[in-house]
């Protein structure tokens, strides 16, 4: 579905910039509490500057990926509809604050992050984790695999690379529940950049590892991250699994609800983002890929990528906004 045209999909190419805007404010609001040490203040006025942007956007938008389920979080819910309700049916997947943690003590990556696609376009996700595993473009098809060990997946990497497996380095998650599978990624001699946040970021930094140093991204994350980062690969291109970790009953039942029947299911990039796909990210700390938000006397400074699938098109934007009072 990459090669759907702009003349046939449902998003307006104007939409393009129009999420930059949002992203920006999100981003802006989430600055101003860099390195503070309040991980809930910074998201939630993340949030508070995400909701207000896109409701100005001219879409009919549906949030599938949020900040949390219904009731569950006071806006930006799955299932909240957004948008001045006269423009094009499309669902909607967002991050106000990918990597809260990180910006509560202001480290590395921490971004404002949406994607929009066609109406039906996004998997609809609960709120639980993901197993996953993503690298970039340039690889044959079904190059990795999360029915393959660790192992099998470094090495295929590694060949296909056309590398020694020395040569390539995997993106994880420092987390227990990843113990074993450091373990077993640096048995295989392989190095890692272990991550404490943001693991959409550590996704798109596979798609250039000759800036990012990262190859392959392994291991467990949030489902809404998952989907978000499936969103940004379909735009520039690369390979991406994931599974749900639906393994209590409750969960079960939150996913039945959500149309998810089969708990055991791979997903690939293509099931969790379908048709035209629209991706933007603004830096709300330094980062690997994007530059933070910078704040001088007379002008607010942002970094932003803002891509798309079916033209395959990344823009990187580098606003100077002196219109301060429009981020009060």
């Amino acid at each position: 579905m990459a090669g759907t045209s702009t003349e046939t999909s449902g998003l307006d190419r104007i939409l393009t910039l129009e999420i930059a805007r949002v992203t920006e404010r999100a981003a802006v609001a989430a600055a101003r509490l860099r390195g503070r040490g309040d991980e809930m203040a910074a998201d939630q006025v993340a949030v508070d500057a995400m909701r207000q942007e896109l409701n100005r956007l001219p879409i009919d938008g549906t949030v599938v990926i949020g900040e949390g389920e219904r009731d569950e979080a006071p806006m930006l819910y799955i299932g909240e509809e957004v948008g001045t309700r006269d423009g094009a049916k499309v669902d909607i997947a967002l991050d106000p604050l990918e990597g809260t943690t990180i910006c509560a003590k202001n480290l590395p990556n921490s971004l404002a992050v949406i994607a929009i696609a066609e109406k039906g376009s996004l998997l609809y996700a609960p709120d639980v984790y993901m197993e996953k595993i993503a690298i970039g473009p340039g690889y044959p098809a079904n190059t990795v695999s999360l029915d393959a060990s660790p192992t099998e997946n470094i090495h295929a990497v590694a060949r296909a690379k056309g590398v020694s497996v020395a040569e390539v380095t995997a993106c994880i998650l420092d987390r227990p529940r990843h113990a074993r599978l450091i373990e077993e990624v640096r048995a295989t001699g392989a190095a890692i950049r272990l991550i404490g946040d943001g693991d959409v970021a550590g996704v798109i930094h596979t798609t250039d590892p000759d800036e990012t140093g990262i190859d392959i991204y392994i291991g467990i994350g949030g489902a809404p991250e998952g989907v978000l980062a499936a969103a940004a690969l379909r735009c520039i291109g690369g390979q991406m699994q994931g599974r749900l970790q639906l393994n209590t009953e409750e969960k079960i039942a939150r996913a039945a609800k959500m149309g998810i029947s089969d708990p055991h299911r791979l997903y690939t990039m293509e099931d969790m983002a379908r048709g035209d796909v629209l991706f933007a990210a603004t830096g709300v700390t330094d980062g690997n890929m994007l530059q933070g938000v910078r704040f001088t006397r007379d002008a607010i400074i942002t970094h932003t990528i803002v891509m798309r699938s079916s033209s395959r098109t990344v823009r990187e934007i580098k606003a100077r906004h002196q219109d301060l009072a429009k981020f009060d």
